[in-house]
């Protein structure tokens, strides 16, 4: 699943392309991908608006319409969006295709077809999409070892599933919770109750510096972008742990290990990431 690196990258590289076209004819192949309202309606209102800019909120993206209101997406395991010409194939599974004044389309695409869309209007309160729930962003200065210890200090849990609670931190997933927890020495399955206030403080120095770090690694230009499919996430060489499983440390040179934390596989180094329970 593209965690907030590779949303923000997909955010860096759609925005420019779109921001200030009017949307046209929209086709949605799925109606199911349309979770609110419904693909007919969603159809009609997106309609001959004007796309204001794209942020993004945790691992969504919201497309801003003149008329302020929004469409919110979630990619979940396997969603891309794409910019192409009109006349460019189609990828296989593309469900939503959006016709743009400038001859070309935003495509959006889903193998599994969990990616879901939401359409509000300017003053419709989002119960809906989950946006709501989440919880301040990893590069966010509110992010604090006082925060983190607030609401997480109490907690029989283990530290690697409070990093993937999303109404704590937004936008970290499993890959990304291997290599903060990495790169903090703290083992995955200690609780989160038994941190104290120093490795707080490592946490909440290093979930924005690991974000940034990788948000920068996959930086790619909107040709390389579209001719990839938007599936060349180029961190995957600077990985430290997440996936390295049976490899030597890149730190100590001991070998990683793999274990399951709440339901989530983990790799981490015995050496570097010590079991103090």
């Amino acid at each position: 699943m593209p965690e907030l690196p590779e949303v923000e990258t997909i955010k860096r590289v759609i925005e420019p392309q779109i921001q200030g076209l009017m949307i046209g004819k929209v086709s949605v192949k799925r109606p199911e991908i349309v979770a609110y309202p419904s693909a007919d309606e969603f159809c009609g209102l997106v309609r001959g608006q004007t796309i204001s800019c794209m942020t993004r909120r945790g691992k969504f993206l919201i497309i801003q319409l003149g008329s302020r209101d929004c469409i919110i997406l979630h990619l979940r395991m396997t969603g891309c969006l794409l910019i192409a010409p009109a006349d460019c194939p189609e990828e296989k599974h593309t469900h939503i295709v959006f016709s743009l004044n400038n001859g070309k389309e935003l495509r959006f695409s889903d193998t599994r077809r969990f990616g879901r869309f939401w359409l509000l209007g300017k003053d419709e309160a989002d119960t809906h999409s989950g946006i709501a729930k989440l919880g301040t962003e990893p590069l966010d200065k509110l992010l604090t070892a006082e925060y983190l210890n607030a609401r997480l200090g109490k907690r029989k849990t283990a530290v690697k599933k409070c990093l993937l609670d999303q109404s704590i931190i937004a936008g970290i997933g499993n890959i990304y919770s291997d290599e903060i927890l990495f790169t903090a020495g703290i083992y995955p399955a200690r609780l989160a109750n038994s941190l104290n206030r120093k490795e707080w403080e490592r946490l909440a120095a290093v979930i924005p510096e690991r974000i940034s770090y990788f948000i920068e690694r996959n930086k790619i230009s909107p040709e390389e972008y579209l001719e990839t499919k938007g599936q060349d996430y180029r961190n995957t060489p600077y990985l430290q742990v997440y996936g390295q499983e049976g490899k030597p440390c890149p730190k100590c040179g001991e070998t990683l290990c793999r274990m399951v934390v709440g339901g989530r596989g983990s790799v981490y180094c015995p050496v570097c990431q010590r079991d103090l329970s």
